[in-house]
């Protein structure tokens, strides 16, 4: 038995064996406890700061401001303007129901409004700004500041709106923008396309120069609290703007021609240069406002647009097909002289052609008599074309319209272009397994048939053959920011510069001689001529009967059934440098009603060039101390006008 020493001792033992295992388990927690301090704090540290920062700062996008589009002249075309907009903080409003309530005094909102702003909110956290109306006036702007007291949670917030200050006159090549879709997402991985209201181009040239427009996003550092309500602003980034672009459209020249298309029911008109292929004026009537597509057009607008039987919402310059009736005949005439005929060999209308039995019409009943090849082109003689096209054949006629343009898309920088069609004897064969018949030929030779183009291949054609024989193609955009792009050396069509000459010399006599079929539309102020080809394209089939019995006049047809009315014109006579190109849907004769659109908008194009002209040589002004100069002798009055033309054939 132990003594009380021993058990004492023993005691001891024990004791000391358990302090020590403790101590041991101590020491190794806090040395665990002191390496896991280490390990955050100082190997993990800059992570963990990091997420802490995260946590306490937001970081927000913030939309660039989107370039400006502009003219030649650096008038505004397309820019951006304040846009008021009223928001509400849920649970600064209390009851919701009752602030939408006492606002329709102020912002009249429908059923739909109510609806959508209330799933907003819920959808929503309390203190998220939700949109109540977009695109305020001043005047509803300053009626809820006065009721801001009444009206808490409400507030206005100052935005940005694409605004188009010549609305439908550029409605068709800027196009306008819109709301980001689903499609827009999945094409780009920009975190721009993620902010709530952001918008991208959607149409013409707003959508091919999207990506320059659009600019880089800014951002906004924000200190918020655990529940990501924001606190204050730390920092702010505004990011890049988009970049200028800068047309070579003239912004009064488009305004002129789209107003001068206005009296029509559906038109189009074109003018390019002829030398760098710059377009400085495209119109399409009727247009729509680009505006009401950037603030969110109603459906039944939209609706209405769609069904609208002359098609405000498509660019007719470029997506318009017709056949271009007797301005392709420049094209069948210089194909004849490419191809070995003699300008000076006559050919004599009586008012119709037989070919294998069958009649083919000069638009003149009675006929022409004899037609040489300036004759028939001044006159527009039908039966001379069937003749000399009979003796070329379709497939050279088709060759030569292709190397001016025709039957192809111009590329131009717009979408929805057509190509229209020049016809021949494989493309028949392919595209209708049908044999090429020779009366298809004198059919093709004057614009109609199978022949469909657009008025820029128009114009595009008319300006290769006004420079020259140079393959020039057309185009929107002079430069980006500061970067010009400069048109390359258009390379040389391989056509005979005497056959060139002898067509402008034929265009010219069309308008400015006697027995043209423009000369009632001729420009009479010197050094301003221009030379054209009407054409008259006919809709509908004219059976025999109707022609012995009388061909109705178009202005006893329905709308739908009578001719188009086309001209092509260059100017000045001279030393041409802008082409043209006017088509007139269902308007009748070319030359009484194309012809003279064209007569207007290339007179006063050259006008605004001459008065440009006259400001950038005028000497600078003297300083206000400077004495004043002697005034000088007065000038004698300037010669007048030429005397009222006298009357043309119509055609």
């Amino acid at each position: 038995m132990l003594s009380a020493i021993d058990r004492d001792a023993e005691r001891q033992r024990v004791m000391s064996r358990r302090t020590m295992v403790l101590g041991g388990m101590k020491a190794a927690a806090l040395t665990a406890f002191a390496a896991r301090l280490y390990y955050l704090q100082i190997v993990e540290g800059d992570r963990y700061t990091t997420l802490a920062e995260d946590n306490r700062i937001s970081l927000r996008l913030i939309a660039p401001t989107r370039g400006l589009i502009v003219d030649r002249q650096g008038v505004p075309l397309a820019l951006n303007e304040q846009n008021f907009r009223a928001i509400l903080v849920s649970e600064r409003a209390g009851n919701v129901s009752q602030i939408l309530a006492q606002m329709q005094s102020i912002l009249p909102m429908s059923e739909q409004d109510h609806r959508r702003i209330m799933r907003d909110i819920q959808r929503s956290r309390s203190f998220a700004p939700v949109t109540i109306r977009e695109n305020l006036t001043w005047d509803q702007v300053s009626a809820i500041e006065v009721n801001l007291p009444d009206l808490p949670g409400l507030a206005i917030e100052v935005g940005q709106v694409r605004a188009y200050p010549f609305g439908e006159a550029t409605a068709h090549f800027l196009g306008y923008v819109g709301a980001v879709s689903e499609a827009d997402q999945a094409k780009s991985e920009d975190p721009l396309l993620s902010l709530p209201g952001f918008r991208v181009g959607k149409n013409g040239l707003e959508k091919r120069h999207d990506d320059v427009l659009r600019g880089t996003a800014g951002s906004t550092q924000l200190e918020v609290n655990a529940f990501g309500r924001v606190i204050r602003e730390l920092s702010r980034d505004e990011g890049k703007p988009g970049s200028q672009v800068t047309l070579t459209i003239d912004a009064k020249l488009q305004h002129f021609a789209q107003q001068r298309l206005a009296p029509e029911r559906s038109a189009a008109a074109v003018v390019l240069d002829v030398d760098t292929g710059g377009i400085v004026a495209l119109a399409s009537n009727p247009s729509f406002d680009p505006n009401q597509f950037a603030m969110g057009i109603s459906s039944e607008l939209y609706e209405s647009l769609i069904k609208d039987e002359t098609n405000p919402l498509i660019n007719k310059v470029i997506a318009g097909q017709y056949s271009p009736g007797s301005t392709f005949k420049v094209i069948s005439a210089l194909s004849f002289l490419e191809n070995g005929i003699d300008a000076n060999q006559r050919v004599h209308c009586s008012g119709k052609y037989n070919l294998g039995g069958h009649p083919f019409h000069c638009w003149k009943k009675g006929g022409h008599g004899a037609m040489d090849m300036k004759q028939a082109i001044m006159h527009s003689c039908d039966v001379y074309f069937y003749e000399m096209s009979r003796r070329v054949g379709i497939d050279k006629i088709a060759e030569t319209a292709r190397r001016f343009g025709m039957g192809e898309k111009t590329e131009i920088e717009l979408p929805g272009e057509r190509a229209g069609l020049v016809p021949d004897t494989k493309w028949k064969r392919q595209a209708l397994k049908q044999p090429w018949h020779p009366g298809e030929t004198l059919i093709a030779s004057m614009g109609q048939g199978y022949v469909l183009s657009t008025p820029l291949q128009l114009a595009v054609m008319t300006a290769r053959l006004a420079n020259g024989g140079r393959a020039v193609k057309p185009h929107l955009t002079k430069s980006v920011d500061e970067t010009l792009l400069e048109p390359p050396e258009w390379p040389a069509i391989q056509v005979n510069q005497e056959n060139l000459r002898f067509i402008l010399d034929s265009m010219a006599a069309v308008v400015n001689e006697p027995g043209g079929t423009a000369l009632r539309s001729r420009i009479t102020k010197a050094g301003y001529e221009m030379g054209g080809k009407t054409g008259t394209s006919q809709v509908r089939r004219i059976s025999l009967a109707e022609r012995s019995t009388g061909v109705k006049k178009n202005e006893d047809l329905p709308w739908r059934q009578r001719d188009h009315a086309l001209f092509i014109a260059y100017a000045p006579v001279h030393k041409p440098k802008y082409a043209c190109a006017v088509v007139v849907e269902h308007g009748g004769g070319g030359s009484t009603v194309a012809a003279p659109i064209a007569r207007d908008i290339l007179l006063e194009l050259q006008m605004l060039d001459a008065a440009r002209a006259s400001v950038a040589e005028l000497p600078p002004e003297p300083p206000a101390d400077a004495p004043a100069a002697a005034s000088p002798a007065p000038q004698s009055a300037a010669p007048a006008s030429p005397a009222a033309p006298a009357p043309g054939v119509a055609r």
